[in-house]
């Protein structure tokens, strides 16, 4: 009977040095799991600040899309006001051909 208990008192050692190693096995692991946890939200804070950074740059971009968009219709205004002089300034010139015309009959 004692050989049967030393026995199982052996087996009980070899299976709670099992476990004892499984264990630091696993806080190895969990270890590793930290480490590797921690890169990660390393990686998403520097995601997160180039992500910002984009949106502030797609909003200065946006921002000076709109100023373009004003100087645009600024110019493409002053362009109908000039071509409106130039039609103005042709109908003048040809009045005064018609005058020219007029005053080299009479002579």
């Amino acid at each position: 009977m004692e050989k049967e208990i030393l026995q199982i008192l052996k087996e009980l050692q070899s299976d709670m040095s099992s476990m004892k190693s499984d264990m630091s096995s696993m806080k190895s692991d969990m270890s590793s799991m930290k480490s590797d946890m921690s890169s990660m939200k390393s990686a998403l804070d520097e995601h997160s600040e180039i992500l910002r950074a984009l949106e502030h740059k797609t909003d200065v971009i946006s921002a000076e899309q709109e100023n373009l968009k004003h100087t645009v219709a600024e110019v493409m205004g002053e362009v109908k006001s000039i071509r409106k002089d130039l039609s103005n300034l042709e109908l003048i010139t040809a009045n005064n051909w018609s005058d020219i015309v007029k005053l080299k009959a009479v002579k």
